[in-house]
């Protein structure tokens, strides 16, 4: 069997274990299970990678404490990301909501993480078999090319996510190391996921496939004014995406069609400049047309809208403001694009992601328990703890 010393070892070469390695100092060996480094980053953003938000902020996070995250994000901003993002070239553009991605492609972000761990040891399709801690070290037994390779650290770092995307080699593998350690492990759930419904509503529901509206929907005290999409199984689009992070099973959405109107007022107006059009016309007028025929059936809404007294407007108006709705389910750690949950915060330190258990053990990125937002939240999370554990690891 092979052996091989090095000063940190960073399990994952996803952003948070190739941003860690870029600043942990020499003797970094990076290891993965996959052929390519960053491969979560080249699928993200649709391939433009939405490396991160410009209003990125404490706020923006879950997480059992929601003050452990305030450390790294103050010390490694947005803006410190971007200007490492300037200093490289790579052009960038942004979206809605401060989201900012990439002018060509999600592989300039990897081969910027490459450039800046050039120092670092890479190893792919490389698995982990077993790991202790004895005598102040890290005794790592790998699996490469055929072979068993035992690695010794002095610093072990936890970066290879969450459950998310298992087709893409997720397992969870961090929560059973830092188990192992005596850490404790939140309940993880599939977060930034689709929702979907039984087959009878969807059934209900199949003529809506495709269809797109701006909503307010809201769950559990949170709200987000974003798009909603019909999927042929349920609910996606980001309002549904950033709302499933709060949503269980069981729970009931509040949808406001058309958040940006008083739909109330609106709906006089209009009878007093086009009385004789029908109810359901004026609907499509203000929704997809597909989305207003199917509410018009469902709540039989027949007549004229001159016929129509202030208070059948006002229950119109409650009824698109206020619309219910109880999905089944999500599409699961499938689709999910990370997962919520993790490592517990209560014994890593929030300056340092360093172990209070284990000296030399970090955990980093989605494998903690901080989940961010839709719309590059959760890179910044990868940048900002991996920025703090390699600083800390380069001044050991």
């Amino acid at each position: 069997m092979r052996e091989h010393a090095v000063k940190t070892l960073i399990l994952g070469a996803g952003a948070a274990g190739m941003m860690c390695a870029a600043h942990a100092g020499p003797g970094v060996l990076v290891i993965d299970h996959a052929k390519a480094p960053g491969e979560k980053i080249r699928i993200s953003g649709g391939g433009r990678c939405n490396f991160t938000n410009l209003h990125s902020a404490p706020e923006n996070f879950l997480s059992e404490n929601p003050h452990f995250c305030k450390s790294a994000l103050s010390r490694y901003t947005q803006w410190d990301f971007l200007d490492l993002v300037a200093r490289h070239g790579i052009p960038w553009h942004e979206k809605t909501l401060g989201q900012l991605f990439c002018d060509r492609s999600a592989k300039d972000i990897i081969a910027m993480l490459r450039a800046e761990m050039a120092g670092a040891d890479l190893w792919l399709q490389t698995g982990v078999e077993d790991i202790a801690h004895r005598d102040g070290r890290f005794h790592a037994r790998l699996s490469r090319e055929g072979q068993s390779v035992t690695v010794t650290a002095d610093a072990l770092v936890l970066a290879t996510g969450g459950k998310s995307i298992p087709k893409m080699g997720a397992t969870g593998l961090a929560y059973r190391i830092a188990e192992q350690f005596g850490h404790r492990v939140t309940e993880t759930r599939p977060a930034l996921v689709p929702l979907t419904f039984d087959e009878a509503q969807t059934a209900v529901f199949a003529g809506l496939s495709g269809t797109a509206v701006d909503t307010r929907v809201a769950c559990n005290g949170a709200s987000f004014d974003e798009a909603m999409l019909f999927t042929h199984r349920g609910l996606s689009g980001p309002a549904i995406l950033q709302v499933s992070s709060y949503w269980r099973e069981g729970d009931t959405l509040s949808i406001r069609l058309r958040p940006d109107l008083d739909l109330y007022d609106h709906l006089r107006a209009r009878r007093a400049e086009a009385g004789a059009k029908a109810v359901a016309t004026v609907l499509a007028d203000l929704l997809p047309k597909a989305l207003a025929r199917h509410l018009a059936e469902l709540w039989g809404l027949n007549g004229k809208l001159a016929d129509q007294s202030d208070a059948a407007l006002r229950d119109l108006a409650g009824r698109l403001s206020g619309w219910q709705l109880t999905p089944t389910s999500s599409e699961g750690y499938r689709t999910a694009e990370v997962t919520l949950g993790g490592i517990a915060t209560d014994r890593v330190s929030s300056k340092t992601m360093e172990s209070q258990e284990v000296p030399g053990l970090y955990m980093i990125g989605e494998a903690l328990d901080v989940t961010g937002w839709l719309g590059g939240y959760n890179f910044q999370w990868a940048w900002s703890s991996a920025f703090a554990a390699g600083q800390a690891i380069a001044a050991r």
